[in-house]
């Protein structure tokens, strides 16, 4: 799940806008919402980052997605 986040004045991962199941759906709604120049990808371990700036590198958001998790496990029926 990705979510958008939008700086609120002091924290940059401030007010949650909107979840999205598609990093491109994420992106179009923080171009109509946040009306960033730049972004930038951040791959760590646990998570996705893509920074959301101005253009002259100002923080104005994020789109996060965290990529560790609990998995299903699929479990069929026991045959006897």
């Amino acid at each position: 799940m990705w979510k958008l986040w939008k700086w609120d004045g002091q924290y940059i991962i401030g007010d949650l806008i909107s979840n999205h199941k598609s990093e491109v759906a994420a992106i179009k709604k923080a171009k109509k919402e946040i009306n960033h120049k730049r972004q930038t990808k951040e791959i760590k371990k646990n998570e996705i980052i893509i920074w959301l700036e101005d253009e002259d590198g100002t923080p104005m958001g994020a789109i996060i997605k965290n990529t560790k998790g609990t998995k299903r496990i699929r479990q069929g029926k026991k045959k006897e």
